[in-house]
């Protein structure tokens, strides 16, 4: 088993937590960090189910094996059987695999030709998986929050079997097996849709009070509110900050360090 490093470098400062765009008032750094902890806590210690979205959170799956490349592979894939036009220009400009993949599924639902698409995404996910480079504290955040008695499960739009992949190499499939809720070949049931997340909560006998999502993304965020799940919004540079708080995101860090303090204190 090749094992790479914990990963535990940063990509931008350690930002607790980011709440608002608004200017800095009376209130000192310090008091800032304290109301921040207190919220993270507040988060934490209610959470008895964890629900992880895989790509952000865990890795950066596409870190070498970029996703703009495979986006264009599944382009000039479609091209090469005649397909040119089954896409409009915008989706063939799409830097996201996952947007060519659902242009070809709302146009033929259910067909051959997205079962041998999804297929060749899914293969390329795996090739990611190789390369892909964790999350700083991701690792052991995921350990610790096991180790004091939470249940864990990974809620994401890629396939189960890149993250099983992934979860294998790093030795954390034991935190997670059996919960590791993917893309299936119903879509439609991607997230925004809360589908996967439904599907957690309801094997893991959790009512959505009880849980807490951790995602990077609008989708993300949107399928927990339709889950009924609290979620921390983690963003590792100032523009998916941005577009989380935009979509109305309550609570985003920008580093998981704090989470393990928080952990680590109970």
């Amino acid at each position: 088993m090749v094992r790479r490093p914990l990963g535990n470098h940063h990509d931008g400062p350690d930002t607790l937590l980011v709440t608002s765009d608004a200017t800095q008032t009376e209130t000192t750094q310090t008091e800032q960090s304290a109301n921040a902890i207190e919220m993270l806590r507040d988060l934490i210690e209610n959470a008895r189910v964890v629900l992880w979205d895989f790509d952000g959170p865990i890795c950066r799956l596409f870190a070498r094996h970029k996703a703009e490349r495979v986006a264009t592979g599944l382009v000039e894939w479609l091209a090469g059987r005649g397909l040119h036009n089954l896409l409009s220009d915008s989706e063939r400009g799409s830097l996201d695999p996952h947007e060519v993949l659902r242009a070809v599924d709302l146009r033929h639902p259910g067909s051959d030709l997205v079962t041998e698409l999804e297929e060749r995404l899914t293969q390329e996910e795996l090739r990611a998986a190789g390369s892909a480079h964790p999350t700083a504290y991701a690792d052991p955040l995921i350990r610790t929050w096991t180790a004091v008695g939470a249940r864990l499960a990974i809620t994401t739009n890629n396939s189960p079997k890149v993250v099983t992949a992934y979860l294998d190499d790093r030795g954390l499939t034991a935190c997670f097996a059996p919960h590791i809720y993917g893309r299936t070949t119903d879509l439609q049931l991607l997230k925004p849709d809360p589908h996967c997340l439904n599907r957690a909560l309801v094997a893991m006998g959790s009512a959505p009070s009880a849980a807490l999502m951790i995602g990077d993304s609008p989708s993300d965020l949107a399928a927990a509110r339709g889950a009924g799940v609290r979620f921390l919004g983690y963003a590792r540079n100032a523009e998916k900050a941005k577009l989380l708080r935009e979509a109305g995101a309550a609570h985003v860090v920008r580093s998981l360090e704090p989470l393990l303090r928080v952990l680590w204190r109970r």
